[in-house]
């Protein structure tokens, strides 16, 4: 009675070995293709710092100092500014003309947005022309204060709130960030293929990020194997339908730059990389909570059968699949707000909206991250219900 006891409580058992086995060597199979693609798709260094050198952000000569607001003018009310509005007098703190008062024309939206005496702007110097003097003009204002002060917030609440497992979710946080920065953005720059990219690099942080924040376990696994098959089906719905949509991946600024900088980048491909990593973090959370799910009903009714457990399992998964599409929508149209009031100021018919890049990318990633989300919620299910011992009465 106490070892059932033991088990009810936790929610962990002791899976039969056959079981464990086909699980634990299909990851294993994956983590050994993931690190084979990690080292053969790891950017050559050499070659990023080729394309970084042959492309310029400023002229020759040009620097960004640092200078402290000693006075910043209203707001002009008329579009052009003058001497007495629409600018700040700033002291350079950094560079050759340190200590200098300079005054430099802002942008409506600064002068309005609270910038006042002890703030801190990046300048734009531009080198003298003969004999002329060196001229300033607003390159941003610097934030980095208020960033660093909101980070160690968030940092300190998700401790003080989630404690160890909140630790191991920050050092989560800052692997997949690593990973990012270091392997995938270059190896996408020198133009390796998105869409392995995008499957080994999400694999890499799958593996760490789930036994990291989870713990390693069986339960864990079943979720992870629900993960990754996730990806897939997302990245094999993404390169289908950006190929049918005849979507290019070209939609924004960002990407003019890159096709003017770094002409052999597959766009498309690009954009189902895209797909791929902004459905993972909604994936993981649905996969981790449906194979959860199957381990504490297994510890409520060890004599269920396994079709009851998967039943009872896909009705919360049923549940969790309508918030998570929810957190997609809201997620676009919260970082999209400005671009959906520019179309609501048009009203444009939405037939003609959808002719857009912009508008046609979003709606097949939503639809393509959404597919992956919802297919994955049964597969991580069975997977789950699958490998939690069968049906047993605990005496």
């Amino acid at each position: 009675m106490g070892a059932g006891h033991a088990h009810r409580a936790t929610g962990e058992f002791e899976v039969p070995r056959v079981r464990r086995l086909v699980l634990l060597w299909a990851l294993g199979l994956v983590a050994l293709s993931t690190v084979a693609g990690v080292v053969l798709l790891w950017p050559d260094g050499g070659e990023v710092d080729d394309i970084r050198e042959s492309v310029s952000f400023a002229a020759p000569g040009v620097s960004f100092p640092e200078a402290a607001v000693d006075e910043a003018e209203p707001a002009c009310a008329e579009l052009a500014p003058s001497e007495d509005c629409g600018g700040v007098r700033a002291t350079l703190s950094e560079g050759e003309d340190k200590g200098t008062q300079v005054r430099v024309d802002v942008p409506p939206e600064v002068s309005e947005s609270g910038l006042q005496k002890g703030d801190t702007i990046r300048l734009v110097s531009s080198p003298a022309e003969a004999e002329g003097p060196v001229t300033y003009s607003y390159f941003g204002t610097v934030r980095s204060g208020t960033l660093w002060l909101l980070t160690l917030l968030f940092v300190a609440v998700v401790l003080l709130v989630a404690r160890l497992r909140g630790l191991f979710a920050l050092v989560s946080l800052g692997f997949t960030a690593l990973v990012a920065w270091t392997f995938m953005l270059p190896a996408l720059l020198v133009g390796e293929p998105p869409l392995l990219v995008a499957l080994v690099g999400c694999s890499a942080i799958m593996f760490v990020v789930l036994y990291t924040t989870h713990g390693v376990s069986i339960r864990t696994s079943a979720a992870l194997a629900g993960t990754l098959l996730g990806v897939g089906l997302t990245a094999g719905l993404g390169a289908v339908f950006v190929g049918a949509s005849r979507l290019t991946g070209v939609a924004d600024e960002s990407a003019h730059v890159l096709r003017s900088s770094v002409g052999d980048l597959g766009f498309q491909g690009l954009l189902t990389c895209a797909f791929v990593i902004a459905g993972l973090g909604v994936l993981n959370d649905v996969t981790i909570t449906q194979a959860s799910s199957v381990w504490e009903l297994r510890a409520a009714a060890p004599a269920a059968p396994r079709h009851h457990l998967f039943s009872s399992a896909m009705r919360i998964g049923r549940d969790h699949i309508a918030s998570a599409i929810y957190t997609i929508l809201f997620a676009y149209a919260g970082t999209a707000l400005l671009v959906l009031l520019v179309l609501q100021l048009y009203g444009l018919p939405m037939a003609v909206l959808l002719s857009t890049e912009e508008i046609a990318q979003e709606v097949v990633r939503s639809l393509v991250t959404s597919l992956g989300l919802v297919l994955a919620v049964p597969i991580t299910t069975a997977i789950a219900a699958i490998t939690v011992p069968g049906a047993r009465t605990y005496s």
